[in-house]
């Protein structure tokens, strides 16, 4: 349920809650708060039910992240991020995601392999089901296992930096029925190479789908351009 600062309530959160950045950032990437909308802390603090300095350290931990600008004297806002710096960030992630993939293609076990196909057969199932928004939940978390398999961490740290800066734009494309066709399919070669143990093609799955996205944005961009 939204609050009056804009997001979602989270009452009864403890001051020293780590879950506070967490759900400031789903927030963000959800787009419940505007792109340069200002986060007014004593705001947050009500509607999170955390102190005001929990949520002064979520905010400086956000803006490391790319998410939150600091502006001096005036507070915090949400950082806008452009299609074209997006795309900037899609292409880096290009290379340090499909090293991710490749290390887990390398060392994975008999079981994440039965959980990922577990998670391959639920995404097919939400996109034909015409449920995008649990699509979208699946996605990101196939992206967060993928990280947490590849046992690289500094790929993997990379990785949720960049992924949290670009997957706001990601999210609006893969609720876009027709788009989110397409994405399962990329998803699923990915996982089947991954599962297939092999590095290469799980590199070159992820690069693949990647490009992908990156096509569509521009094609959504130019013809949201068009129509202004």
């Amino acid at each position: 349920m939204a609050s009056a600062a804009g997001g979602p309530s989270l009452a009864g959160v403890a001051a020293a809650d780590p879950s506070v950045t967490d759900v400031i950032r789903e927030a963000i990437i959800r787009g419940d708060y505007a792109p340069n909308q200002r986060l007014v802390e004593a705001d947050l603090s009500g509607a999170f039910g955390a102190s005001r300095a929990t949520v002064r350290t979520a905010l400086l931990e956000l803006a490391g992240e790319g998410l939150v600008e600091r502006l001096p004297n005036r507070g915090s806002r949400v950082r806008a991020i452009s299609v074209a710096e997006a795309i900037e960030i899609l292409e880096v992630r290009i290379g340090v995601e499909g090293l991710c993939a490749a290390k887990t293609a390398a060392s994975l076990s008999d079981d994440d392999a039965a959980d990922l196909v577990r998670l391959r057969a639920r995404m097919i199932e939400s996109v034909a089901e015409g449920d995008l928004v649990e699509y979208s939940r699946l996605h990101l978390s196939l992206d967060n296992r993928l990280r947490e398999l590849s046992h690289h961490a500094t790929a993997s740290d990379v990785v949720a930096r960049l992924h949290a800066q670009s997957v706001r734009h990601q999210f609006k494309l893969s609720s876009r029925p027709q788009r989110a066709k397409v994405s399962v399919l990329e998803h699923a070669a990915i996982i089947d190479a991954v599962v297939a143990r092999d590095p290469a093609a799980a590199e070159e799955a992820v690069r693949r789908h990647l490009l992908s996205v990156i096509a569509a944005l521009r094609e959504v961009s130019a013809a949201e351009a068009a129509g202004s």
